[in-house]
């Protein structure tokens, strides 16, 4: 492999492996509050993509309740991505609000709360589609402005062409892990969610509001997870629906990789993956999910608690 290739490889998983690590993010924000798995979660991805969409002034297709609907205005990426990522976040609220606060308040099994949650996203998924139908949307050419489509990174004689739009979600990518790193480090706030993490009881006792604290971490878990759709569907379109689908599976890829419950394990499970994905031969780039999942599994079989992930001690 030259060395051009093996640097647009490089900065090309650094790209998706960091939207993976967002996403994935949200996954963790509320496994560290809750101890369970949100299944709704890629489901407010596959919204978040949608919010932007419309809020930039795309038209709703033939199909659908809404057909050929649009908003009168047309926002610019950054604010819609940012609007969008704000209604996906009350979407969280709500599905916390009416799927899981229920369930939580009467002590019910875990389990059960993986199936409401399972039940919410199939519930999304329809409306979605009886809404604007199942066609692909794809974001206007201009998205990013008066941007290049590509930048090279090498000279004339031996280019190396990034597309704009890789650079731009890394760069999205890393603002937000960065902003969230510090709220969760050093802000009243984070140090909050970490204490209610950590024993919710004591917390409480303490004088923390956990169901206040559980409300912010749904909305900011969705915000997260609307930021990413809008990103990947501004890279490759909103393939319908299911659009979600997918990257939620690859969302629990990256939090197991990186060890339950650990944000910084998030952080790094997303850019393996993503770089696992990027290096992956063009002749076998078909099996590039299957190649990443078998790596993820016999990296497993050397950390079986995520590379970041801590022993859970069993008392007896």
């Amino acid at each position: 492999m030259s060395f051009s290739l093996f640097l647009q490889n490089f900065l090309n998983g650094l790209s998706i492996g960091s939207v993976y690590a967002i996403f994935a993010l949200g996954y963790t924000l509320i496994f560290s509050i809750l101890g369970i798995i949100n299944f709704a979660h890629g489901m407010v991805f596959t919204l978040g993509a949608y919010f932007t969409y419309f809020l930039m002034g795309g038209a709703v297709g033939f199909n659908g309740l809404l057909a050929t609907a649009q908003l009168s205005i047309a926002l610019p990426f950054w604010l819609a991505t940012l609007l969008g990522g704000v209604l996906a976040g009350l979407v969280g609220v709500a599905i916390e609000r009416f799927a899981f606060r229920p369930l939580r308040r009467r002590g019910a099994d875990p389990l059960l709360t993986v199936v409401s949650s399972l039940g919410v996203a199939l519930v999304i998924v329809n409306l979605i589609q009886y809404l604007v139908g199942a066609e692909s949307y794809t974001f206007p050419a201009d998205t990013y402005g008066k941007l290049p489509a590509a930048i090279n990174f090498g000279t004339a004689e031996n280019p190396i062409p990034i597309r704009t739009v890789q650079i731009v979600i890394f760069l999205i990518s890393a603002l937000i892990l960065a902003v969230l790193t510090y709220l969760i480090n050093t802000t009243k706030y984070g140090k909050a969610m970490r204490a209610v993490a950590e024993d919710s009881t004591t917390a409480s006792l303490l004088g923390i509001d956990t169901n206040r604290f559980v409300v912010l971490t749904f909305f900011v878990s969705s915000f997260l997870a609307g930021i990413a759709g809008t990103l990947v569907g501004s890279s490759v379109s909103i393939a319908g629906p299911y659009f979600g689908i997918s990257y939620g599976l690859k969302g629990l890829a990256v939090i197991v990789l990186g060890g339950l419950g650990s944000i910084p394990g998030a952080m790094v499970g997303g850019l393996v993956i993503g770089l696992i994905e990027a290096f992956v031969p063009a002749d076998y780039s078909a099996y590039k999910d299957a190649i990443a999942y078998s790596i993820l599994f016999l990296m497993l079989l050397v950390y079986p608690q995520g590379l970041l992930g801590r022993k859970v001690i069993q008392k007896v």
